[in-house]
């Protein structure tokens, strides 16, 4: 009988992080409890095969596992236990769920009173499938729903640069706000590319908006577009002059913005301000942000009072950068914080991979599919046993054996997307004086994000 188990995969944490103390505490219990298995978090799943590393866990855990049935293994991420198994296994796989991070679904009527999806029509979702569709019109629904409550003067919508979902959901997402919901949007990705494709696809929905208007005989000068630009690195000064460039110039028909428009309002910024009589506000939104431009987005939020909420849904967790004591200095991706930092908790590649698993995707996973799931990783193992002991020399070139055909095409289809962009270059030059990292504020780990009516809103997607 399994037991430790919720349906909805909830935990019985012990630890809160209400407050910076119980942050630490937590943050604290955390890193000493796997910092004993360190050298299985470490090393790549094939090396416990090639390695040999059973041979470093608990006997009577190796026993007991080897002879269960795959239907229970793979309940165990999810804090499953069987009540014949040794009570030292147990202990173990109780005491990490209960310091994993609550999971559970909260009621957005409850959260966001007010919100309500509308379903958009053909012309904005076209290109998009039902699931995009719908995480489209959620997500921008409590965009919408937050800016407005804010009476914030522009949406930021940051991309990766990714040619995947990232660049699918940022395009259309900019357009949603725009043209369903009326905002300023200023959609902000790596690749120029990107900004370009949202540019075009806009001016197509915006004859389609044109002719609907004009048919019913209003004026078609509040029709908004969303504004465009490629950025490499996201910073506090840039983003200033990008809010103003957005409360500047509300009704402009043009969608991409160049070095030079951003280095003009810069310098007219203070007298801009101070003629309109308003104070530049937005609401810096993320979605599918990769990597380190989830950590940026915060780091934003923390350091630019100009914006006023944070709205993000992070993605590949294992692309963050992380601290080592040989880059002292460098602005790193994970931790954020001095409180992480003073723990000595280093994940490394393999234990960033490892947290990016889904215990849900294990959970659902049908015996047939875990069985092929674990021959997978034996097969890819016993494979590098015959290069060790065959082919030393191709070993010690450290090939990428796996998935690197899907990675080469990614990096083929971004290569094929900046190359065909010959003024990036130029564009890029004339924004470095705008371009830079953040401050290191590595104490804003304790801050209250809603202090002085600001707000944040964060997801994380299990998984990806």
């Amino acid at each position: 009988m399994a037991t430790g188990f919720g349906g909805n995969g909830s935990s019985s944490c012990k630890y809160k992080c209400d407050t910076a103390a119980n942050t630490l505490q937590w943050i604290k219990a955390i890193a000493d409890f796997i910092r004993p298995y360190s050298f299985l978090i470490n090393a790549p799943v094939v090396n416990f095969f090639k390695d040999r590393l059973w041979e470093a866990v608990d006997e009577e855990w190796m026993e007991c596992l080897r002879k269960e049935h795959v239907k229970n293994l793979l309940l165990i991420p999810s804090g499953a236990v069987q009540e014949y198994w040794p009570d030292s296994l147990k202990k173990f796989i109780r005491t990490s769920r209960s310091l994993a991070f609550g999971r559970e679904q909260a009621d957005l009527q409850m959260v966001l009173p007010g919100w309500c999806i509308a379903s958009l029509n053909t012309v904005l979702s076209q290109g998009m499938n039902q699931k995009k569709k719908h995480e489209v019109e959620v997500l921008s629904a409590i965009i919408s729903l937050i800016a407005s409550d804010l009476k914030s003067h522009a949406i930021v919508d940051v991309g990766a640069g990714q040619v995947t979902l990232t660049f699918i959901t940022f395009c259309k997402m900019a357009q949603v706000l725009s043209f369903h919901y009326k905002h300023s949007v200023l959609a902000i990705d790596a690749c120029s590319h990107h900004g370009n494709v949202t540019s075009a696809r806009s001016e197509r929905i915006k004859k389609y908006y044109s002719a609907q208007i004009r048919k019913s005989g209003l004026e078609t000068n509040n029709l908004r577009l969303p504004k465009a630009m490629a950025f490499r690195v996201l910073s506090v000064d840039a983003l200033k002059s990008l809010a103003n460039i957005s409360l500047q110039d509300d009704h402009a028909d043009k969608t991409s913005v160049t070095g030079d428009d951003l280095e003009k309002t810069n310098r007219q910024e203070s007298k801009g301000l101070c003629s309109s009589g308003k104070e530049p506000s937005m609401v810096l939104a993320g979605l599918h942000a990769c990597g380190d431009l989830s950590v940026i987005m915060l780091r934003t939020f923390v350091e630019c009072k100009e914006v006023k909420a944070v709205i993000n849904i992070g993605c590949c967790y294992n692309l963050l950068s992380e601290y080592e004591s040989d880059n002292e200095g460098v602005q790193n991706g994970f931790p954020m914080s001095f409180g992480v930092k003073s723990s000595g908790l280093f994940l490394g590649k393999s234990g960033r991979d490892l947290a990016c698993q889904s215990a849900e995707r294990w959970r659902n996973l049908e015996n047939e599919g875990g069985v092929h799931n674990f021959e997978l990783h034996a097969f890819r193992a016993a494979f590098q046993m015959v290069l060790y002991k065959y082919c030393p020399e191709v070993v010690a070139t450290c090939p990428s054996v796996g998935r690197q055909g899907k990675a080469l095409r990614r990096r083929k289809k971004r290569e094929a997307a900046l190359s065909s962009q010959c003024h990036e270059d130029k564009l890029e030059a004339s924004q470095s004086d705008l371009i830079g990292g953040l401050p290191d504020n590595s104490n804003a780990f304790s801050h209250t994000i809603s202090d002085y009516g600001r707000y944040g809103l964060l997801w994380n997607l299990d998984g990806q």
